[in-house]
């Protein structure tokens, strides 16, 4: 008979076998999504979660691909949808869906599917995935509106299949409140097979190892990951160590204050002080905060270390309730991600005061995704016989500015952190609506200069394709405040986005571009790292001849 955990727990080289399998499996089942999803944010951006859990709701193992925002927050999201339908409530063929922000991911746009994996008649498991939806009803993703009742279609944890059976009703009701119906349920029921999928694979997998479920593995799994994770720790020095970070938001600046305390046994992260919630729907809540602050430790303590629950419960962040943190519901929190993924650079910073030798500068950070909306909502046009159906189109692409240098390493230009997420290529952007992007070119002396320079951003011009009339829902930030340089490092570039005609846009909310208008978006660059002085001439030299920086910069850019 074949050994196992059970019988011998020091088979290292049978528990990695078992390992990698379950990374495969999670793999494939992001894969998955890729392939069978309709919608192109997780088709072509990989803007989703895929992991295991075992009965007990803990994370195991997650796929790659995949956002810190996603992952770590449907780590919270299976043990709570179990808290509203326990495991005796549950049959083989089951499906549960949310969207409810405090639960899951923050926000409506995300959709949540766990379903339990059966085998032999036993519950064994959990396939979960957190995807995008590019549409979820109400205004349409932006920070316009006063409550979470404004911002979309609201989701209980609720049975979407029920012993197989698709819940009709259910998906009547989806679909009745949704602008594209047809590719919300398809991209609904494409979450629900790859999960099944994956279920199979896992089952498949188990009888080759001799396996009867995943309670010892599991054990194992967490054990060993939170172990480690308190070792990484424990090599930091003990104290403390604040820093914060200054956001444009509405006008008014947002001040993000974190102390990062290590521990023995763990590091805490306490975000009081920061700013108060506000009234339009930058808000975060719990699980949000907690997904990309734990990030930003994952990123310097531990990188290695499996990301999961075991390694997750050595860092415990603390966030005010009524803080822009941590709101409760109703307040709107619909561009969550604008605060959000400032949070690991915020974290950095407070390990770069412990650990100064392994913490990059801070970058552009936010992503800028431009989401359009065309159609009789924009223009008025309801006279035709088919105003509605006729030139109707939500799109959303994703664009990243420069990351911060590193300290041996000049910064990544157009590349997303902390998210994650792979830029769509133009010519899918172009199918997809009635668009088209003139211009999408790294943009000149946007990086800050240093040892190590930061990352470029971007330069992008888009407009529709008929010049007729848009809508661009606006969630930008770093317009006017820089990513910071390091070690004296110099900050990036400021971004900036307006029409080529002379007329400047907000960088946040609902704003109608007129006809035969074009828009730019000029994007943040990442601080650097280290003096100036100190960079090797030839480095400098190879980007003035790339163009990438003129002999005198402010003649090309502000």
């Amino acid at each position: 008979m074949t050994s196992s955990p059970q019988n011998n727990p020091n088979d290292e080289i049978r528990f990695q076998v078992i390992w990698s399998n379950l990374i495969s499996i999670v793999e494939e089942q992001a894969r998955m999504l890729m392939r069978t999803a309709f919608s192109p944010v997780v088709r072509d951006s990989g803007d989703l979660s895929a992991a295991l859990f075992d009965r007990q709701g803990r994370m195991l193992a997650q796929a790659q691909t995949g956002t810190p925002g996603h992952v770590n927050s449907t780590a919270a999201a299976v043990p709570l949808m179990l808290e509203e339908i326990p495991l005796d409530q549950l049959d083989e063929g089951d499906h549960l869906i949310t969207n409810d922000p405090w639960l899951a991911s923050g926000h409506l746009h995300d959709i949540t599917i766990s379903s339990p994996v059966f085998r032999a008649g036993q519950l064994i498991g959990f396939f979960a995935c957190t995807c995008h939806q590019l549409d979820i009803g109400g205004r349409g993703q932006g920070p316009d509106a006063a409550s979470v009742f404004e911002e979309g279609l609201a989701i209980p944890v609720l049975k979407l299949v029920k012993k197989g059976e698709v819940n009709a009703d259910l998906m009547k009701m989806i679909r009745a409140n949704v602008r594209t119906p047809g590719e919300v349920e398809a991209d609904i029921l494409s979450y629900v097979a790859a999960n099944e999928v994956s279920a199979q694979t896992l089952c498949d997998a188990l009888d080759k190892l001799d396996l009867d479920g995943l309670e010892s593995i599991g054990d194992q799994i967490i054990n060993r990951s939170r172990t480690s994770m308190i070792d990484e720790i424990r090599k930091l020095p003990r104290g403390k160590a604040t820093n914060s970070i200054t956001l444009d938001s509405f006008g008014t600046p947002v001040e993000i204050i974190c102390t990062l305390e290590v521990g023995d046994d763990g590091l805490v992260l306490d975000f009081e002080g920061s700013s108060q919630a506000s009234t339009r729907g930058v808000n975060l809540v719990y699980n949000y905060t907690n997904a990309y602050a734990s990030f930003g430790v994952r990123c310097i303590v531990g990188p290695d270390i499996p990301n999961n629950t075991g390694s997750l419960s050595a860092i415990k962040v603390k966030a005010p309730i009524g803080s822009i943190l941590n709101v409760e519901r109703p307040w709107p929190v619909c561009a969550r991600h604008i605060i959000g993924q400032f949070l690991p650079e915020v974290v950095m910073g407070c390990l770069a005061k412990i650990a100064p030798d392994r913490v990059p500068a801070e970058g552009a950070a936010c992503l800028w995704g431009i989401q359009l909306r065309g159609g009789p909502e924009i223009d008025g046009n309801f006279d035709r016989d088919e105003a509605w159906g006729s030139g109707r189109y939500e799109t959303l692409f994703f664009n990243a500015g420069g990351t911060g240098a590193r300290p041996r390493q000049d910064g990544l230009s157009a590349t997303a952190f902390p998210s994650g997420v792979k830029a769509m290529p133009i010519e899918v952007v172009e199918s997809n609506a009635p668009i088209v992007v003139w211009r999408k070119e790294l943009r000149p002396n946007s990086a800050g200069e240093g040892r190590y320079r930061g990352g470029f951003g971007q330069d992008i011009e888009v407009a529709t394709i008929d010049g007729r009339p848009c809508g661009l829902f606006a969630m930008f930030d770093r317009t006017t405040v820089q990513a910071r340089g390091r070690e004296g490092g110099e900050s990036g570039s400021f971004g900036k986005l307006g029409l080529t005609s002379g007329q400047d846009l907000e960088p946040k909310g609902l704003q109608i571009i007129g006809p035969n208008e074009r828009m730019y978006f000029e994007l943040p660059g990442g601080g650097g790292f280290g003096p100036a002085t100190d960079r090797d001439p030839g480095l400098v030299g190879d980007d003035q001849r790339a163009g990438l920086y003129s002999v005198n910069p402010d003649a090309d850019d502000d």
